[in-house]
């Protein structure tokens, strides 16, 4: 399908927003409640609610799978966050975090067909949050994490997986990662390269720069180097080696094969790629540094770390995290679809399989009409959600 076939993509993001606009938008909330059953008559109700709802709950009691049909409970994603890291704002607390929880649990509904409630805890103790999730397991079918800081969200994500017959997945970290690789595959085809023989520079090394990196790797591509604060992620760095359980730590025994160290000229010298997702800028004299037709993703948002018309002069591709430049990294492509297909297949976990599954879904709806512009199909096109949702439920089944 052409890409101008598709009638959902608009140019809208480019008018300006208001300020009535965004909070007339948010009064009372984005979300409601809507029923399946009709409630028009008095057989209605009794159908509804008692005496017939007693049948129901004598049937659970006696079978209680019977609650994945009988109750939305199986299809129902809670979207969970304590509000310590709500977009790039920081620890603003949960009753701050729950108008981005409401849009989250709309484009659940909206992209995947899936009811979804927000569920904002006033704790950043990891096992408090574990313990009410556990409590709470009969009401919900799966756990969205949202905004929760680093490093206590890879903790967490953990402890839920082992804790509870679900899936369970950090959007933050997961998300991203599905759709940066799925943009890495097809912009590596618009360069004339294979993703094996990549050079890639990830800079950012907390919930989402470990997660693209484990997929990259998982991917196949061998040769990847972490930037945090400090400058290049390496073995042999004193801080890494005295924390040998950290994530970082670990990261840094299965990358950067061949052993760079230094900043971010030394990380950048002969890269083909670089990956942001941190707050750092991105100098325009590292960029010179890079090999040629190289690619450039600066994800941190509102402001990346570098802007498009900087990069350009040296990238051959270039994407953000922003819908008002082309190629936009948007978590929306990944997660309604991974959840949907892990719930249709029945899976209690979501596995590695399953996310590199759902960027080769999305890697594939933009090979049609590929080109420097269009690396990933727009957040709004409609075949994204049942391709993806498709492709991780045939994973989960062979897994």
């Amino acid at each position: 399908m052409s890409i101008d076939a598709i009638t959902a993509i608009d140019d809208s993001a480019a008018t300006p927003l208001t300020e009535d606009e965004i909070f007339s938008a948010h009064q009372g909330g984005k979300l409601t409640i809507g029923t399946t059953a009709p409630l028009s008559n008095k057989r209605d109700l009794s159908i509804a609610y008692t005496p017939g709802v007693a049948e129901v709950s004598r049937a659970i009691h006696k079978q209680p799978e019977l609650a994945r049909t009988l109750t939305w409970a199986e299809r129902l994603v809670v979207v969970v966050s304590d509000g310590t890291a709500v977009l790039g704002l920081g620890n603003i607390g949960p009753s701050a975090s729950l108008p981005v929880m409401e849009g989250k649990s709309a484009l659940f509904k909206t992209f995947g067909d899936l009811d979804s409630i927000p569920l904002v805890l006033n704790t950043s103790d990891v096992d408090e949050i574990v313990e009410t999730l556990v409590r709470l397991r009969p009401s919900f079918g799966a756990v969205n994490l949202e905004d929760i800081s680093a490093p206590r969200c890879f903790e967490l994500e953990e402890k839920l997986i082992e804790a509870l017959d679900c899936p369970v997945m950090h959007d933050d970290q997961h998300g991203t990662a599905v759709v940066a690789l799925a943009a890495l595959t097809n912009a590596a085809k618009v360069t004339g390269r294979g993703l094996a023989g990549l050079r890639v520079v990830v800079s950012g090394a907390g919930a989402a720069g470990i997660a693209v990196a484990e997929i990259l790797l998982a991917a196949g591509i061998s040769d990847v180097v972490l930037l945090d604060s400090r400058g290049v992620i390496n073995s042999q760095r004193p801080d890494l080696a005295a924390d040998a359980t950290s994530k970082k730590a670990d990261i840094a025994g299965r990358s950067n094969p061949r052993g760079v160290a230094g900043g971010p000229a030394e990380a950048l010298a002969g890269a083909d790629v670089f990956i942001g997702v941190s707050s750092s800028k991105l100098d325009e004299d590292h960029l010179a540094l890079m090999n040629q037709d190289s690619i450039v993703f600066a994800l941190s948002n509102p402001d990346p770390e570098v802007l498009p018309e900087v990069a350009v002069k040296y990238a051959a591709v270039v994407a953000t995290g922003r819908s008002d430049f082309p190629n936009q990294i948007n978590n929306v492509l990944a997660f309604p679809g991974i959840f949907r297909g892990a719930l249709d297949a029945g899976a209690r976990r979501i596995t590695p399989a399953m996310k590199l599954a759902a960027a080769r879904a999305i890697a594939e709806l933009a090979a049609e009409d590929l080109s420097a512009d269009y690396i990933v199909p727009s957040p709004l096109d409609p075949r994204v959600a049942p391709a993806v949702t498709a492709a991780v439920a045939a994973a989960a089944a062979a897994e």
